[in-house]
């Protein structure tokens, strides 16, 4: 794990080529019969799809390069003496504020990080975890004219540094005291996040819902900084850290569609023995989307994606190394900034 100093989305590596952004109503009619049949009762699924572990991380590809390096200056956790009392902060701050200041904070699409303070040597530390490539390649492939199917520059991972920036934290967002741990604890929650981060290795944006009403059916989770941050309060709660009780909100993405429908991973859809229509389908989906836009390219763009989301009621979702079908609903995409409450100590004890 390394530092973080740009905890930000954006869409960095190379500009990727595609087909032509044109969507003949025939084209989208024969891929949906060929995925309806190819995987019968979807109805059977159980939702939301869990998120793949896998055994290890992958080194990058060389083609996936970030605007801003990741973590560019981190160290090891580092080990904590027992007898240690160590001081837990919420952290949050708009995205991208080293360059935009507080503007994407008036939207409230905000960033997520945990503090710790040793009160035995006085140091502070900062955990956070995000896109290794910035967000853009994290949501959307590239499209290599070499390539057949989507290539896809999607990693997040766990960065931990020394010292706590006060300023960016508490200028725009947010740095409160929400618990104080042991330092065995400390020392335990580290064992759990290395964990974590070797067997969670990819980003995912949207959380997809049937509809923005509560209790709906949730298709998709994200997983995001805010997810590790959560993930990580209910492990220091599991281990016997109490919170204090204070309003905690986070930002969330939302994909609104009906009941998804799964298409098939990049073999069985761009292999040689895959389906070219529905290829073709997902190539064009994902073209409007390409990096490095001029402003007439991009107002297109916007257009092209409006017909295919909203006129259309269309969206190709990647989750899991695989592909599926999403029939958009109103209000078809939304951002929240929704509470969502520290975990309680003999609740998650109770649910162990």
């Amino acid at each position: 794990m390394a530092r973080a100093r740009n905890t930000s989305p954006g869409a960095g590596g190379q500009r990727g080529a595609g087909a032509s952004p044109g969507r003949p109503p025939w084209r989208w009619a024969l891929a949906l019969l060929w995925l309806a049949a190819a995987t019968g009762v979807s109805s059977r699924r159980h939702w939301p799809v869990p998120y793949k572990r896998f055994s290890f991380r992958p080194s990058p590809d060389p083609y996936c390069q970030a605007k801003y390096t990741f973590c560019p200056t981190g160290s090891p956790i580092p080990v904590i003496k027992a007898n240690d009392v160590i001081e837990v902060f919420r952290l949050q701050a708009p995205v991208w504020e080293f360059k935009y200041g507080d503007l994407l904070g008036h939207l409230k699409i905000m960033h997520d990080a945990i503090g710790f303070r040793s009160t035995l040597t006085g140091k502070n530390y900062t955990m956070e975890w995000y896109e290794l490539f910035q967000l853009g390649n994290c949501t959307f492939p590239h499209l290599r004219p070499e390539m057949n199917a989507p290539f896809w520059c999607n990693q997040g991972a766990a960065c931990f540094f020394e010292g706590i920036d006060d300023s960016h934290w508490k200028e725009n967002g947010t740095l409160v005291h929400v618990a104080t741990i042991s330092g065995n604890t400390f020392n335990e929650m580290a064992k759990w996040v290395k964990q974590d981060n070797e067997t969670g290795i990819y980003y995912e944006t949207w959380t997809v819902q049937a509809s923005p009403e509560k209790g709906a059916e949730t298709w998709f989770e994200s997983y995001d900084c805010s997810k590790f941050v959560l993930r990580t309060y209910t492990k220091l709660a599991e281990l016997g850290a109490e919170f204090k009780k204070i309003e905690t909100n986070y930002t969330r993405i939302f994909l609104y569609s009906g009941e998804p429908t799964y298409l098939g991973n990049e073999t069985s859809i761009f292999g040689p023995a895959g389906n070219k229509t529905l290829a073709l389908a997902i190539r064009r989906f994902y073209y409007p989307f390409k990096p490095h836009l001029s402003t007439k390219e991009f107002l297109l763009s916007l257009l092209q994606i409006f017909d295919a989301m909203i006129i259309h009621r269309q969206f190709y979702l990647f989750y899991n190394f695989e592909y599926w079908f999403l029939p958009m609903k109103f209000p078809f995409i939304k951002i929240t900034y929704e509470e969502i409450p520290l975990p309680n100590r003999n609740k998650t004890l109770s649910g162990l």
